[in-house]
């Protein structure tokens, strides 16, 4: 094992994970790969390959989690067909009023819930609001981020900055208004981010200042209790737009320490995970300063290597360890052509890194040098808002409409299925465990296996 740096998810330090184990967003090691799932389809329709699907009560960019024979999932309740359809997001002075996207008619109910499914099934076991208020921001809702499990509690924050945690018999055992503890939110969309859980704290970002003069802050809470344990200023010369971020925390172990990594605000950075402090930082991201970079897509870290997601361009990669200023001192490659992300976070084997732009396009690259593999290939998924997961040899990339793109890992691109579901309004990242698929689309949750 190197002792330079090694990028694992916090169960993955104490403790193999089981196959049947997806705990967060990113999947068991936080990084958007799934190593022990086999015998994927590559493949499928909703008459084939498909196990079971379950209806959702509204749409919501949140993925599913998984412990062992349990589904979480953030989720409005179902949108009352009585009510007028909400305005989406106050139009800026002059300007007409967007419309609801993918079709949908609204952002769905208001009651904000944590569902729990039976994996087995899809049966509901139990469901929990712990927060009420919601709208359409953009292109999501205020049930975005994904809850986060370590097998006995699971945790969930909605977009209007409610944490709330649930043993697995769905008893509440505390809750957290970040607004109320830290002041109003300035961050234009809502809350998109999710929490990393880590050696039993759950570390959150708030980088935020169009509707705000306060700054950015990242904080840490006390898992088991909710207690605060530390909150810092994440200083920023971003102005207007440009300091709001909807990214995740991603964790680094650098020489036996851990830290987080945080992407937005025109900057990444390395925090000390015991107290929040700012050990390095890169530049770069938003090199004309524009007004309006926000940024969506999160950071990855991956052997050795941090990669930074701006808006688009440019994609630029860091060699881990260094400390104080590495804009310049550890960059390894810049990327500034097209092909790059915007809202979909990158995947890596440690080898090869793929990128997929909103469009559908594919474009892969040696993760250590940015040479360029192959790309941009289309797919002809269409727009994309998931992330790409890399499993069994494959990677899957799913499109706003539902529609999966398989392509074979490796050097070469080759297309080994496009499959198509319900075709509803779709901004999830899918879930997997031993060699079942969980896709959450705009209506359904499904489980999608070889049968």
């Amino acid at each position: 094992m190197k002792t330079s740096v090694l990028a694992l998810f916090a169960f993955a330090l104490l403790a193999p994970l089981s196959a049947a184990h997806w705990p967060s967003w990113r999947g068991p090691n936080g990084d958007g790969t799934a190593p022990s799932a086999k015998n994927l389809p590559a493949t499928w329709s909703t008459s084939e390959n498909v196990k079971w699907k379950i209806e959702m009560p509204a749409w919501s960019g949140s993925s599913p989690t998984i412990w062992g024979d349990k589904i979480f999932l953030n989720s409005p309740s179902k949108e009352d067909a009585t009510t007028p359809a909400p305005e989406v997001a106050a139009p800026a002075p002059g300007k007409k009023k967007r419309p609801a996207p993918g079709g949908v008619r609204g952002p769905g109910g208001q009651d904000i819930l944590l569902l729990c499914l039976d994996r087995a099934t899809g049966k509901e076991l139990w469901r929990r609001p712990y927060d009420r208020g919601n709208d359409i921001k953009m292109k999501h809702n205020m049930s975005s981020p994904s809850p986060v499990t370590d097998g006995k509690h699971v945790w969930v924050v909605s977009g209007n900055a409610i944490v709330a945690c649930y043993d697995f018999a769905g008893n509440q055992k505390w809750t957290f208004d970040i607004q109320k503890a830290y002041g109003k939110m300035g961050i234009q969309f809502g809350y998109g981010s999710s929490p990393l859980l880590v050696d039993g704290k759950l570390v959150f970002q708030m980088l935020q200042g169009l509707y705000t003069d306060d700054p950015c802050y990242l904080f840490a809470l006390d898992a088991a209790t909710g207690k605060p344990l530390w909150r810092v200023e994440r200083p920023t010369d971003a102005e207007h737009e440009s300091p709001d971020a909807y990214s995740t925390p991603a964790l680094l172990v650098q020489d036996g320490k851990k830290q987080f990594v945080v992407g937005g605000a025109d900057y990444i950075t390395g925090h000390d995970l015991a107290t929040g402090k700012e050990l390095w930082r890169g530049g770069g991201l938003n090199p004309d300063k524009s007004k309006n970079f926000r940024v969506i897509a999160s950071p990855l870290v991956k052997d050795g290597m941090i990669f930074a997601p701006t808006r688009v361009k440019p994609f630029i990669a860091f060699k881990a360890g260094g400390s104080g200023d590495i804009t310049t001192s550890h960059q390894a490659w810049k990327w500034t052509e097209k092909g790059s992300p915007d809202v979909p976070t990158p995947v890596s084997d440690g080898e090869l890194l793929y990128m997929v732009d909103d469009q559908g396009a594919i474009t892969c690259v040696k993760a250590k040098t940015g040479e360029r593999v192959y790309g941009p290939e289309n797919t002809g998924i269409g727009r994309i808002s998931s992330s790409p997961i890399l499993a069994d040899g494959k990677v899957y990339f799913i499109s706003e409409t539902g529609e999966t793109a398989v392509v074979q890992a490796g050097p070469a691109y080759k297309l080994l299925g496009k499959n198509a579901l319900d075709g509803s309004y779709t901004l999830c990242t899918p879930a997997f465990a031993d060699s079942e698929i969980f896709i959450r689309t705009g209506t359904h949750l499904y489980c999608v296996t070889k049968r």
